[in-house]
């Protein structure tokens, strides 16, 4: 399986570039509704250039099943990325490495002989597991103490909140 590559895309040109992506989801953190909350940061090469805060729209059971749905929502964005750079002309060096901070999300992503024990997950488990198979993305952990993304599905202290912004703008 490969990663679907437009047929009527402009011949690349230029140096390629690398791709990453950092998401995060916060498990009921919404007082009020108690949905999740997604937090998506990409880069092209080291600077980011999209960036993503947003309740999701239904509740989840479990951390993992909204790990999984952030990490769904940011291949999506990925893919999404991916199709606009090659119609640009812009060739892409391998798969985005795409960091997460929830180890059942990327072992269950990244063993092919591992099984889905969450039915309700299984859609986003499925988008994620082609997604790897096709090398867009490289799913990867990433502690929480330094995952990007928590900049944007957390509140933060001052330290902590001036480390990140400071690794995110260099």
């Amino acid at each position: 399986m490969k990663e679907a590559i437009p047929s009527n895309a402009p011949e690349a040109r230029g140096k390629s570039v690398t791709t990453s992506c950092f998401c995060d989801a916060s498990h009921a953190s919404d007082q009020m509704t108690r949905r999740i909350w997604t937090g998506i940061v990409i880069f092209v090469n080291r600077a980011p250039i999209l960036w993503i805060s947003k309740a999701q729209p239904r509740v989840e059971s479990s951390t993992y099943s909204s790990e999984i749905v952030a990490a769904r929502i940011a291949v999506e964005t990925v893919e999404g990325l991916h199709y606009k750079l090659r119609m640009m002309g812009i060739p892409i060096d391998g798969p985005t490495n795409m960091f997460c901070d929830n180890q059942g999300v990327v072992k269950n992503v990244t063993c092919p002989e591992s099984v889905l024990k969450k039915k309700h997950a299984s859609i986003s488990w499925h988008r994620l597991r082609e997604a790897q198979a096709s090398m867009t993305v490289r799913v990867c952990w990433e502690s929480t103490d330094s995952n990007l993304s928590d900049l944007f599905t957390k509140l933060l202290n001052g330290p902590r909140l001036k480390e990140l912004v400071s690794r995110v703008l260099w």
